[in-house]
């Protein structure tokens, strides 16, 4: 489903924006947190505002890495990074991602085994929450980090002995999973990122012939989430989906 209009009223630069505080459930490996998963499309950062913990990430040119995750931290991966959440304590972050709502749209893809990634309709199965509150909820999010762990392990074995082929892989069969959906996602990148840099070249053009107007249109834009304690990838999540500011959520 395509956005329905340009947003009247962005946040900088189009971004998407909330706020999550880290699963704190115990995967196979011992470890608190979230679904490893990785974007298309789309720089995500972490701005840390309380408690401890980290993000763990995959790479072809970094291999495995884990970064420590503090108040006051800031850290940004861009596409292809497979990440995970790490719960060390209490831990709350605010994601700044770009391109707000295409990873809503899907451009995300978690690191499910080769056989569920192979096949779209378990794929999209394995993904879903049948719910968006209440146990059921929050048993399906569970099994789908734990499925998604599964794969997680497998690829990061294989990159710590240098064989980078299963993680090629995952790329490749992220793009043919997302390939059906970029379509889709064309107008959230044109109602969203591609107009808010628009709008400022416009500007700039009417600042360089010393031409104001635009400044009197200036207005205060204050709110709070439309939904709290949603689940996210990579913990419980606090929304916005509002009218003229962030693209509709659809999917996760």
């Amino acid at each position: 489903m395509a956005a329905s209009s340009e947003m009247s009223a962005p946040l900088p630069g189009g971004v998407g924006l909330s706020h999550i505080s880290a699963y704190e459930w115990e995967a196979a490996d011992g470890v608190c947190g979230g679904s490893p998963h990785l974007h298309l499309a789309c720089t995500e950062a972490y701005v840390v505002t309380a408690g401890r913990g980290a993000v763990q990430t995959l790479t072809l040119a970094d291999g495995f890495t884990e970064t420590p995750l503090e108040p006051g931290s800031v850290v940004w991966f861009t596409p292809g990074t497979i990440h995970r959440m790490v719960q060390g304590g209490g831990l709350k972050v605010t994601v700044l991602m770009q391109n707000s709502g295409l990873p809503e749209a899907g451009d995300a893809v978690f690191t499910f085994r080769p056989e569920v990634l192979a096949d779209p309709e378990r794929y999209a199965a394995a993904a879903a929450l049948p719910a968006k509150e209440g146990p059921e909820a929050d048993a399906a999010a569970r099994r789908r980090r734990d499925l998604a762990i599964e794969g997680y392990l497998t690829l990061r074995a294989a990159a710590g002995k240098g064989d980078h082929a299963p993680l090629r892989a995952f790329h490749e069969a992220a793009a043919r999973i997302v390939a059906p959906k970029v379509k889709e996602w064309e107008p959230r990148w044109r109602d969203g990122a591609l107009a808010a840099a628009r709008r400022t070249g416009e500007q700039l053009t009417a600042l360089a012939a010393g031409d104001p107007a635009h400044l009197a249109e200036a207005r205060v834009t204050a709110t709070g989430p439309s939904r709290r304690g949603g689940y996210g990838m990579c913990g419980r999540r606090d929304e916005y989906e509002l009218p003229g500011i962030t693209l509709p959520y659809y999917g996760e």
